[in-house]
């Protein structure tokens, strides 16, 4: 059993994860000490915590995209890990999902990203994933933090790809114009090295 495993199983056994074991529900993280590239995002949503699969909701989709991979390629653990700042679906609140439980990245990241050896590009989903580790460096908003996404490397910071920011994706098309190439061309250099 290699360190994810174990840190996997604690999780499960951990007191203030009875609630999503009793619904028989596994924490949602993937990857493997040999993954070159780290996708930090919010928290599984309700479609992926069913499936048992990070990102295998149309959010998933256009984030791949983004990165530039195929479905083969950012679900192959050699190459991709994927962390959530909490491991499981929060539930529903007014204006989509609730937010990730402030406790579980400070308890948990650090062993898992200890284990990640071979991380070369962090990128990092949504704006709670990009407070806790941007800390001070972050801008006034996600909107300014994602326009200066390579003064962060090897950070990138993303705004989430779900639905509901279409609007903020058509109010800013430097991002799809300037952002999402860089990161493409950051993705293939991540996992081109050492190769």
């Amino acid at each position: 059993m290699d360190e994810l495993d174990r840190i996997r199983r604690e999780i499960v056994k951990h007191p203030s994860n009875a609630w999503a074991t009793d619904l028989g529900w596994e924490p949602l993280f993937a990857g493997s000490a040999r993954a070159r590239v780290l996708v930090i995002g919010q928290a599984p949503g309700r479609v992926a915590q069913e499936t048992g699969q990070p990102w295998s909701d149309v959010s998933g989709r256009l984030l791949r995209s983004w990165l530039g991979v195929t479905e083969a390629t950012f679900y192959d653990p050699d190459q991709f890990a994927l962390l959530p700042m909490d491991f499981y679906f929060p539930g529903k609140g007014v204006s989509g999902d609730l937010p990730p439980r402030p406790d579980v990245a400070p308890l948990w990241h650090p062993r898992i990203i200890g284990a990640l050896t071979d991380v070369r590009l962090t990128v990092l989903v949504g704006a709670y994933s990009q407070r806790y580790y941007l800390h001070g460096q972050k801008r006034q908003s996600v909107t300014e933090t994602v326009r200066a996404a390579e003064t962060f490397l090897p950070f990138f910071p993303l705004v989430h790809p779900s639905p509901l920011a279409r609007g903020w994706r058509s109010r800013n098309p430097w991002f799809e114009q300037t952002t999402i190439p860089r990161l493409a061309q950051e993705v293939r250099r991540a996992l081109d090295v050492g190769r």
